[in-house]
C-alpha cells in the first residue's frame, strides 16, 4: 500500500510540472497571456481551425456513407416497384460462350 502511494504522489508530481507545457501550442499560449484582443481572436481561430480540421473525415464518410444509402434504398424501391420480373438468359441477352470466356479470344487466325 506504501508502495501504491508513493507511484501515485510521483504521478501527481510529475503531471503538475508537465501540465504548463502542455497547456496549449505556443502561439495559442502567448495569445491568451497577452491578455489582448488580437492574441485571442488568434488563439480562438487556431481553436476553429483544430476543430475544423478533425471534424472534415466524419463529415466526408458520413457524406459518402448518405449517397450510398440512399442510392442503394432507391434501387431496393425501383426494385419493388418493378416486381419480381425474372433476368433474360444468356441466349436472349446475346452474350455466346461460356462464362469468363471474352470475345477478344474468338480472333481468327488467318494466314497473311
Amino acid at each position: 500500500m506504501r508502495r501504491f502511494r508513493w507511484i501515485a504522489l510521483l504521478t501527481i508530481a510529475c503531471l503538475l510540472f508537465v501540465a504548463a507545457d502542455a497547456m496549449a501550442c505556443p502561439t495559442c499560449k502567448d495569445g491568451l497571456q497577452a491578455a489582448d484582443s488580437e492574441g485571442a481572436n488568434i488563439a480562438r481561430g487556431y481553436f476553429y481551425s483544430i476543430l475544423l480540421m478533425l471534424a472534415m473525415p466524419f463529415t466526408l464518410a458520413g457524406s459518402f456513407g448518405l449517397y450510398v444509402w440512399r442510392e442503394m434504398r432507391r434501387q431496393r424501391q425501383a426494385g419493388e416497384q418493378a416486381g419480381s420480373t425474372p433476368l433474360p438468359s444468356r441466349h436472349e441477352a446475346g452474350v455466346d460462350g461460356p462464362p469468363g470466356e471474352h470475345h477478344a479470344t474468338h480472333l481468327s487466325a488467318t494466314p497473311l
